[in-house]
């Protein structure tokens, strides 16, 4: 069996994906539309022309720009509901999903308004499409500490739809340490932790050693830079902490898919994962994303991307019976 289609056919677990990236520029023209909201390009292909991305904050500046078309609950459903469509027909059983609430109540947009529209299209997911998720809530780490704690508060009545906090935007200047005590108060509330180290920026290392020892996250998105530091890499292995790779993103704000990177960490033992972080801005959703790793690596074959799926499924945070089907799934697919 071709690499492609052993991939088309292998059952899929997402943990690093940004639903406000999955706004494909149909749907933003749709909602703009019923908002009544002027868009500065005229057609969808327009849109796609102007991702030119060199670095994280050139693809920051689009992707806020994108989310002035989500105003209410029924637009998050929307685009939730389309990323779940295109995620079940890759295959896709487990989703664990970012969302941004500071990028949409800074606008005026309740938080109410936000996550009931998720929460809906997460309950038809998974009962019309086979597709089970969870959320993350994220903060976002170029705004104010004392903001994420208060968008910490305001998630409280709504935590038995929250699994967990996550950190994202821009890491530039903006280390993990600035949200220790958010991320204490987190951890005190029930929530699981993650956080952002994005790939060779200024201090990565050190900003993987803050989340490690000092914050003591759960999980880290992103966080390749880690095989620079083998004591690092050795303190993941021992601890079962997962890493959220993203190949295909990592083209375009790096100068990589990272995958050589992926393959070491695989090799020393790291529980590394395969994910689209924000597919709809770069071109690929989490099939593409597996392909990117066979494509620009020799040394990967089935039982290396069977093993980063499984990966997926033991450092996620599903219940233990979802956890259990999904392995029973992939290896019977692979018998």
């Amino acid at each position: 069996m071709a690499l492609k289609e052993f991939i088309a056919g292998l059952p899929k677990v997402e943990l690093h994906l940004h639903i406000e990236g999955t706004l494909e520029p149909d749907l933003k023209f749709k909602l703009a539309k019923r908002n009544g909201i002027e868009l500065k390009h005229k057609t969808e292909q327009e849109v796609r022309d102007s991702y030119s991305f060199t670095d994280l904050p050139s693809f920051l500046e689009a992707y806020y720009e994108g989310m002035n078309v989500l105003q209410t609950s029924e637009d998050f459903y929307e685009l939730a509901i389309e990323y779940f469509r295109r995620a079940a027909k890759q295959n896709v059983r487990y989703v664990e999903v970012f969302f941004d609430p500071q990028a949409h109540t800074a606008r005026g947009v309740s938080f109410h308004d936000v996550i009931s529209g998720l929460r809906r299209a997460q309950l038809e997911a998974d009962q019309n499409l086979g597709v089970s998720s969870q959320l993350i809530m994220c903060f976002l780490r170029d705004f104010q500490a004392e903001f994420a704690m208060a968008t910490l508060l305001e998630s409280l009545p709504y935590k038995e739809w929250i699994v967990g906090v996550g950190l994202d935007s821009d890491e530039n200047g903006n280390p993990p340490e600035k949200f220790t005590q958010v991320f204490e108060r987190a951890r005190a509330e029930g929530y699981l932790l993650t956080m952002h180290c994005d790939v060779d920026i200024p201090g990565s290392i050190e900003h993987i050693r803050q989340v490690l020892e000092d914050i003591r996250v759960d999980r880290i998105d992103h966080g390749t830079n880690i095989v620079e530091n083998p004591e690092l890499v050795q303190y993941v292995v021992k601890h079962r902490i997962g890493l959220t790779s993203c190949p295909i993103s990592n083209t375009w704000v790096s100068d990589t898919s990272k995958v050589e990177l992926l393959v070491e960490l695989d090799k020393q033992g790291v529980l590394i994962t395969v994910n689209s972080d924000d597919p709809a801005y770069f071109g690929g959703y989490i099939g593409e994303c597996f392909e990117r790793v066979a494509e620009d690596s020799d040394e990967v074959d089935e039982a290396m991307l069977t093993r980063l799926a499984k990966n997926a499924i033991e450092v996620s945070w599903a219940p233990q019976g979802i956890k259990n089907r999904l392995r029973e799934e992939i290896d019977k697919y692979v018998k």
